[in-house]
């Protein structure tokens, strides 16, 4: 339960500390004092969001401590042992909004983000707020409420996953079979393509290697004339040739009778060119004698080539990537083949989550069947009490009709409520005034807060249009539960306010140049005085005084 409050800077808080005991304690003062800032500053610690119009004027920032003592709650223990969060003593949280509008989250002195404090706070605290009836409008806030009280809030989570799950694979499978005929007409083309490129049979390297085979064939009839008519100036022509006259002057340097070495030398060198041109002449003869310039063969490139460039302008590609082209085919056709298996297999799933769906979803009708009569006819014991005498009241399931798999399960939940005998039961939205609802919502929230496994109950104003003999119940209602944990009750009512087992009075001090507010915890005399104060007004008399003293006596006893 909550232990300690402690506000700091907070609107026009500007020091706070609470201490809170078991029981139902109510909160009492004037209207603009500062009971409600009070419960939002709890709300902070909670998770909830915030602003830097937070801030106390002329404050750096606001810092709200909460602290629980976990004894009791077993569910919140193991939430903070999982996340190494836990700590021997009480668990603190706190929240600190800055000037600027930065806000940081602490759990026993850790930072965290908000839905850590959001998640953990949902086990330590059910607030109920004053404008909470407005939400009994929505059929969504129906169905919560039943599953609350049948116990089936995580099953109800179960199904709206399983219901998520099976949307989000039926998008994808609808997505891949709506794409079915494009895929279709594309893997027939690239298996098309892909026959052409394997009909082709293109080897490694083998484009380069026939563009230089093309290359010299069609250069045969060049380079045979050339290479005939290097061989006649060397050796052939009758004319005159270069080894005939290499051989001419080396018999005339030899006829010379001189030892002179220059002439030796030049000897030697006309003799060395005289061996290599006959060397030349011998490898073109030889290159001559096997050169094969096969018509047939230059034919046969020219079409293998052509069929090669015929590829690559189809595909407007470079012939050189003709080999990576068919790769890629493959790649691609194996993604189509990738798709065919996926359609199969998310139609496996799809069926698997569908059969998994309807399981929870059962489960989850049966609670709620089991559930929805005893609700309903403790709720309609409470309005009787609270002013609607012969009200009648009833939860409708409707099954959805449809294929389709809703998230919230196999039913539609809707209240129908009777106020006045005679007449027939109907929607909320259709017969309920403003008071009526408020009752209703108070009676409904009662009853399913006796079931709840969170100890700390707040309810901040939900009295509002109640008055006389109901107000009185209505503070039965809330000491009631105060007896089974923890109940903070911020109220206007003295019939509610006398239930209380503390009172704790909000109140404004006004300085020379500021004004704060402040909570005092009332002795029995000054609890007395409070409730004749809102009993009578500010002029406190015998009468008023003494009734005062009644209605907390008759509520202690």
């Amino acid at each position: 339960m909550l232990v300690h409050l402690s506000v700091h800077n907070y609107a026009i808080v500007e020091h706070l500390d609470l201490e809170l005991d078991r029981g139902m304690s109510v909160i009492t003062g004037e209207t603009g004092a500062g009971k409600s800032i009070m419960l939002d500053a709890l709300g902070l610690t909670l998770g909830d969001r915030a602003d830097s119009g937070v801030v106390r004027p002329g404050a750096d920032k606001a810092d709200i401590l909460a602290t629980f003592d976990l004894s009791d709650i077993p569910e919140a223990s193991a939430w903070l042992a999982e996340r190494d969060l836990d700590c021997d003593g009480p668990c603190i949280l706190r929240r600190v909004i800055t000037a600027e509008g930065r806000s940081r989250g602490y759990i026993n002195g850790t930072p965290c983000p908000l839905g850590d404090l959001k998640a953990l706070g949902e086990l330590l605290i059910d607030i109920h707020s004053q404008h909470e009836h407005q939400s009994l409008l929505k059929t969504d806030t129906h169905r919560r409420l039943l599953d609350e009280y049948a116990g089936a809030t995580d099953l109800a989570r179960q199904v709206h996953l399983a219901a998520q799950r099976w949307r989000q694979t039926r998008q994808e499978l609808e997505h891949l079979s709506n794409s079915g005929d494009e895929q279709r007409a594309r893997h027939q083309l690239l298996s098309y393509q892909l026959e052409e490129l394997e009909n082709l049979g293109l080897g490694e390297n083998e484009l380069e290697q026939l563009e230089q085979e093309h290359k010299n064939l069609t250069n045969a009839e060049t380079v045979l004339g050339i290479c005939r008519q290097v061989v006649e100036q060397c050796s052939e022509s009758d004319s005159g040739n270069v080894l005939n006259a290499l051989t001419a002057s080396l018999n005339r340097l030899s006829s010379v009778n001189n030892s002179s070495g220059a002439l030796g030398e030049a000897t030697s060198l006309l003799t060395s060119a005289q061996i290599q041109v006959e060397e030349a002449v011998g490898e073109l003869n030889r290159f001559l004698d096997h050169f094969d310039a096969d018509p047939a063969r230059l034919q046969y490139l020219e079409e293998r080539l052509d069929a090669i460039y015929t590829l690559a302008r189809k595909h407007r590609i470079q012939p050189a990537d003709v080999a990576q082209m068919q790769q890629k085919l493959l790649d691609e056709i194996e993604t189509l083949n990738a798709n065919d298996e996926s359609i199969e297999r998310l139609r496996e799933e799809l069926t698997s989550y569908a059969r998994h769906y309807q399981e929870k979803a059962r489960d989850l009708s049966d609670l709620r069947q089991g559930a929805a009569s005893g609700l309903a006819c403790a709720v309609e014991a409470e309005i009787q009490r609270l002013g609607m005498p012969g009200g009648r009241f009833i939860i409708e399931l409707r099954p959805n009709t449809g294929t389709e798999l809703l998230p919230h399960g196999l039913e539609q939940v809707e209240l129908l409520v009777s106020a006045n005998p005679g007449q027939p039961l109907k929607a909320l939205a259709k017969v309920a005034s403003g008071g009526e609802l408020s009752r209703i919502s108070l009676a409904i929230q009662v009853i399913t807060a006796q079931t709840s496994r969170v100890p700390t109950l707040v309810f901040d104003e939900v009295d509002v249009g109640i008055g006389g003999p109901t107000a009185e119940i209505v503070g039965q209602l809330l000491r009631r539960l105060g007896e089974r944990g923890q109940v903070l009750t911020v109220t206007h009512l003295p019939q509610v306010a006398s239930q209380g087992h503390q009172h704790l009075f909000v109140h404004k001090v006004r300085g020379d140049d500021a004004t704060h507010t402040a909570v005092s915890k009332l002795s029995k005399n000054e609890r007395v005085e409070e409730v004749a104060r809102m009993l009578g007004g500010i002029d406190l008399t015998k009468e008023s005084l003494a009734h005062a003293k009644k209605m907390v006596v008759t509520a202690k006893n």
